[in-house]
């Protein structure tokens, strides 16, 4: 078993780490991309996963070659997914691993891509669940300007956790996340999509299939031994 320095605080992402949100995204771009001929699919899917609506939408305009501007696109997109945001439900292990955190005094927090209003529609049925994290750091903030790869988010949300990114381990699951949570300092766990090259996440310090094969031992972390029932 590995022995890595030791981690004080947890900083997770939200789509498709905590949140199982990504199948939503998904079919609505492709609903938008059927508008035009176009196909959107798993390797498009990729390279958007963790990013900002706005470079999203830019990404997929590039690739797909669809008549729209970023506005338009994200226009359209608002429009037919916020009915659908209170489906997202836990992804394996996430609302366990969080609650067993929370029960031992581990400080965690969020930091997403998603804007406040996204948000608040995608945790709609999670609200005690969401009361676990210290902080929630979200795209729309004014101390984090740049979406992931950059590493704004991830230093803002050590900075009102109270540590330093040294101290800190993230949870992500997109190629774009990873490459942030090292761009501030950070150790970072990957649990990648089945479609997301796992030999573009090489700087991730561990990759697994679901937040429930997360091992918290070798992070000096407490043992999930003991893990609490779901909220």
């Amino acid at each position: 078993m590995p022995d890595y320095k030791p981690i004080t605080h947890i900083i997770y992402d939200l789509d498709g780490l905590l949140l199982d949100t990504e199948f939503i995204h998904a079919q609505v771009n492709q609903a938008i991309a059927s508008q035009y001929g176009k196909v959107f699919d798993t390797s498009i899917q990729s390279k958007v996963i963790g990013r900002m609506a706005a470079d999203s939408a830019r990404i997929i305009i590039d690739l797909l070659e669809l008549p729209l501007t970023v506005e338009e696109f994200v226009t359209q997109k608002n429009a037919l997914i916020y009915d659908r945001y209170p489906l997202a439900r836990p992804m394996a292990g996430a609302m366990e691993l969080t609650q067993h955190f929370h029960q031992h005094g581990i400080p965690q927090a969020i930091a997403s891509s998603s804007t406040q209003r996204p948000f608040q529609a995608k945790t709609t049925h999670h609200r005690e669940w969401m009361s676990l994290f210290q902080c929630v750091i979200l795209s729309d903030d004014p101390a984090s300007p740049r979406g992931k790869p950059a590493p704004d988010c991830f230093l803002v949300a050590a900075e009102r956790l109270g540590t330093t990114p040294d101290q800190c381990l993230v949870f992500e699951d997109s190629i774009a996340g990873v490459t942030a949570a090292k761009r501030a300092g950070m150790s970072v766990v990957a649990v990648p999509a089945p479609y997301v090259d796992r030999g573009l996440l090489q700087e991730a310090d561990e990759i697994f299939t679901s937040l429930a094969e997360f091992q918290p031992e070798p992070w000096h972390l407490p043992s999930k031994h003991f893990m609490p029932s779901a909220l």
